[in-house]
Formats: C-alpha cells, sequence, structure tokens
C-alpha cells in the first residue's frame, strides 16, 4: 500500500439464502441428471454447467406469507417456493399435482420471467400445481468467503422418474443456452478431465452422488465444511489477510490430488484464526496420506507470505519462489529459486513458471493445463495496484498480454473468485489501463505538469478514488510513459516530448 493511504477493512459478505434442483430421471437401468449451461456473457461462471436454481426473493417470502398452506408441514416452505419458481423460469418444468411433472407451455414461462410474482397467482388459479411436491433435500453449500455475493445454497433431488420431460428455454432472455442429461459418474469423469467446467459447490455434491447415492444423501444432508475445488487438482483455501479491500481473503491454494505429492501455493496465515484454518488444512492433507513437497509464493507482498515461523511449527517443506522473494525471506538450504521456463513436478502433473514482475519485483505465475495460478495480476472484483515504488506499469502491461496470449480455461488469481473466463477479464484489464495511460498523457500536455493536477485531471472520471492511490498510479504511469520516451522531467514538473 503506498505511503498515506489507509483504507477501511471490508467485511465479508453475508450469504443469502438460495435454492437449487438436481432434477433426475431414469435412462434404463441408470439415472442421469440434468445440468443447464451458462451462457459465456453472464459475469458469474461464464461456459460453467450448472444446476438449475436461485436465490429466495422477496416475491416467494410474500408468497410463502400469503399462502401459509403452501408447504405448511415443512420448515423449508419458501426454500420450495423459490425452487419451483426457479425450475419453470429456467427449464419449464413444473409438477403435474399427482407426483409427476409436466413441461410448461413457453408463454407460462415467459409470463413469469417478466414478473416473478406470477408464479404465485398461476398456483393460486389453478393453471399450476403444488401438490403432491416433495423433493429431498440433499446438501447444503455456502459460497466461499471470497466472493463479494454469497449464497447459501439448499440442493433438493427433484426425481422425475420415468417422465418424458424435456427442458426448454424462454423466448427472452436467460442465463442458459444449453441443456444436456449426464450420468453422475460421466459428468465427474469429465470435470476431473478438464473438458467441462462446474462450480466448485456442485464439484464435491456430484462426487457425494456418485460415491453415496441421492437415498443415503436425503437421510443425513451434509453442509457445513466442503474442499472448495476451482479444477482438478487445484483447491482453495481462503486465508483471512490484511489486504486490499474490497477483497479479504488471500487464496492459497493447495495443488496435487489426495494420497499424492501436494504443493502449497502463497499460506498467507499470520493471525491467530488464519494460522488455525491453514493447520486444519494442512492436517487434513496429510491425513489424505499426502506430503507437502514444496511451498511456492507467487511474490513478496505481506499479504501472500504468511508467519513462517508459526507455520513452520504444524509443517516444514522447501520454499520455492523468485530470487527477489527470497530475498525477503529467512534463507535455508532446501529452497529453491524459480525463473522463467522451470518447471514443478507434483507426480504426474507438471506446472510451468512465468515472470510477471509488473505488480511486484519477481512476481511469478504458475502455468498447468487446469489453468493458470495467477497471483496479483488481475482479480474478477477490486483492482490491482501497480505501486510506484517498485512495481513496473510497462511490465505489468506485457504480463497482461502475456496471460492473455496463453488463453486458459481458467485463472486462479491472488484475492477473490476464480476467474471462469480470463480472456474477457484480461482483455477488459488491458483496456482499462491503456485508457488511463492516455489520460494521463493527455493530462501531461493539458496540465501544468505537477503530479497534483496530472492526477486530479487524469482521474476525473473516478471521483471516489482516494486521493493517495490515484496519485501513486498516476505516478506509475508517468514513469512508464518516460521509459517509453513520450514524456520527460524537469524541474519538478512534466513535460511532453515532441515527435519528429
Amino acid at each position: 500500500m503506498p505511503e498515506g493511504v489507509e483504507l477501511p477493512s471490508a467485511e465479508v459478505a453475508k450469504p443469502r439464502p438460495s435454492a437449487a434442483a438436481v432434477i433426475s430421471r431414469n435412462s434404463g437401468q441408470e439415472m442421469e441428471i440434468l445440468l443447464c449451461h451458462r451462457v459465456s456473457e453472464v459475469p458469474s461462471f461464464p461456459d460453467f454447467w450448472a444446476f438449475p436454481g436461485g436465490g429466495i426473493s422477496r416475491v416467494d417470502r410474500e408468497a410463502a406469507e400469503d399462502n401459509p398452506s403452501w408447504f405448511s408441514e415443512r420448515e423449508d416452505r419458501e426454500s420450495l417456493i423459490a425452487l419451483l419458481r426457479e425450475m419453470l423460469e429456467e427449464v419449464g418444468v413444473a409438477p403435474d399435482g399427482s407426483g409427476g411433472f409436466q413441461n410448461v407451455q413457453v408463454e407460462i414461462m415467459d409470463q413469469v420471467n417478466e414478473n416473478k410474482s406470477e408464479w404465485a397467482k398461476l398456483v393460486s388459479e389453478g393453471t399450476l400445481s403444488i401438490d403432491n411436491f416433495s423433493p429431498s433435500l440433499i446438501t447444503q453449500r455456502t459460497t466461499p468467503p471470497v466472493a463479494p455475493i454469497r449464497h447459501r445454497n439448499r440442493f433438493y433431488h427433484v426425481a422425475t422418474g420415468d417422465a418424458s420431460i424435456e427442458p426448454k428455454l424462454p423466448s427472452g432472455r436467460t442465463e442458459f443456452d444449453e441443456f444436456q442429461w449426464w450420468k453422475p459418474n460421466e459428468l465427474l469423469d469429465a470435470w476431473l478431465s478438464h473438458e467441462v467446467k462446474l462450480p466448485p459447490p456442485q464439484v464435491t455434491l456430484i462426487r457425494d452422488i456418485v460415491q453415496l447415492g441421492f437415498s443415503e444423501l436425503a437421510k443425513n444432508p451434509p453442509s457445513g465444511y466442503h474442499r472448495i475445488e476451482y479444477a482438478n487438482g487445484v483447491e482453495l483455501v481462503p486465508i483471512p489477510t490484511d489486504t486490499l479491500p474490497p477483497a479479504t481473503h488471500t487464496d492459497c491454494y493447495v495443488l496435487g490430488h489426495p494420497g499424492g505429492s501436494r504443493i502449497l501455493v502463497d499460506p498467507a496465515a499470520r493471525s491467530i484464526e488464519a494460522l488455525e484454518i491453514l493447520k486444519n488444512k494442512v492436517a487434513e492433507i496429510e491425513q489424505s496420506g499426502s506430503k507437502i513437497i514444496a511451498t511456492v509464493f507467487t511474490h513478496k507482498h505481506p499479504d501472500h507470505i504468511g508467519d513462517l515461523s508459526e507455520i513452520s511449527k504444524f509443517y516444514q517443506a522447501p520454499i520455492f519462489a523468485s530470487k527477489e522473494t527470497l530475498a525477503v525471506l529467512p534463507k535455508c538450504e532446501s529452497d529453491r529459486t524459480l525463473g522463467e521456463g522451470d518447471v514443478i513436478e507434483i507426480d504426474d502433473e507438471k506446472w510451468g513458471v512465468i515472470e510477471t514482475h509488473g505488480h511486484c519485483p519477481g512476481h511469478i505465475c504458475l502455468v498447468g493445463k487446469a489453468g493458470i495460478v495467477s497471483g496479483d495480476n488481475a482479480v474478477l472484483f477490486g483492482t490491482i495496484l501497480v505501486p510506484s515504488s517498485d512495481g513496473n506499469m510497462n511490465e505489468y502491461l506485457a504480463g497482461l498480454e502475456r496471460l492473455r496470449d496463453l488463453d486458459p480455461s481458467l485463472l486462479f488469481p491472488g484475492h477473490g473468485p476464480m476467474v471462469a473466463n480470463p480472456r474477457r477479464l484480461l482483455t477488459r484489464y488491458l483496456k482499462h489501463r491503456n485508457e488511463r495511460h492516455s489520460r494521463v498523457l493527455n493530462a501531461v500536455q493539458s496540465s501544468d505538469g505537477s503530479l497534483d493536477a496530472i492526477t486530479v485531471q487524469a482521474y476525473a472520471d473516478t471521483p471516489d478514488a482516494h486521493p493517495n492511490l490515484a496519485r501513486d498510479q498516476a505516478y506509475s504511469h508517468l514513469l512508464a510513459l518516460q521509459e517509453n520516451g513520450n514524456i520527460r522531467q524537469e524541474n519538478g514538473k512534466w513535460l511532453f516530448v515532441k515527435g519528429d
């Protein structure tokens, strides 16, 4: 953080209640479950396969209050109402009143999509029925604390049996563009092979369905702690840290598989709470039969490096990092200096090292089949600073371009949720920074050339930006423009350099 900048701590978002439907049908002697493909334009999990569902809205609560007889024997009335409304809106499926299911006309789907309160009216007038609808709750999952919008999601098994229902899309705009019935084991295999993308809560749920089946899950629906699997061999461990808002955590990653070798990336634990979280995760890793063979740090900023003296009390492993990062750590003979082109092997998987120094000298990323562990290059929410003290805006922009050119399937950032559409995010970052570059250059030409005047003009479009942060970032842009030969500094003023 630049000198003189103090920002209020961010609050971890409170989870909102939601409900999702795991719709199944019989297929010969086997069972299939329905997943929906999210369109590439949605901000959350684009191009992922997901179960239909959504948040419990004000309309759902009002419907429950106005109709006390609906699901009166159940404590999860609001969840069931939201579940039925979402099933109708998103896939056009509704109960038929006799324990079965039916497809709903597109016109009715459109009516409810346009106005959610229409669903309750259609039930009250008898056009839709909720009679004999009794889905089984099979699990409850809560969004990790790294997300700005979190859900406490109840997943229900909606068994349609031999019913010949087929999902359909409404005629208007929707978050889905395709449906597919999957055998659970085949879906899990496709995810393990990086062929499909699934939101983290649904990965462990599908594992449970394959291993236990719906009946066992319904007997004692699991809730509470679950592993956060971003991709096969990439697990998130959110570590509470003192970092730049809106982030409240640093993303520590566990690379590798249970029972095999594992590597921890950026175990940033310093507080008592954070150290306890990390200690519990290490114990879980070791109980699975795994051995932690290395600790990797993406860069040297304190919100990515934990209290090593305390961490060493519950696990020890060689530290792999760049020479710049190792220089700020206690020396150890087992340390390994990482640089461009190096490869880290975790059993039969390889992670390549690339250098992206712009945010911080010695910053590295890890490139694997699953995606890129990208540190502090880009985040889905908030911003990335390029400190004028030791960052380099030109190198930062070059690093973003390089990451985009690698075209990863997923980005595993240093803070916040994983990035499901890296190309879109990196393109947005590049566009924003290049536009700021132009604004700073224009401000040099049209102002008195002082840093304060340049900052005010270049950041006129973001009046809520912290003045000292804006000043520091303007200075980073000025240094980059000077490096490129576009401007020069004379007597404390920045001057435009005219071309030939």
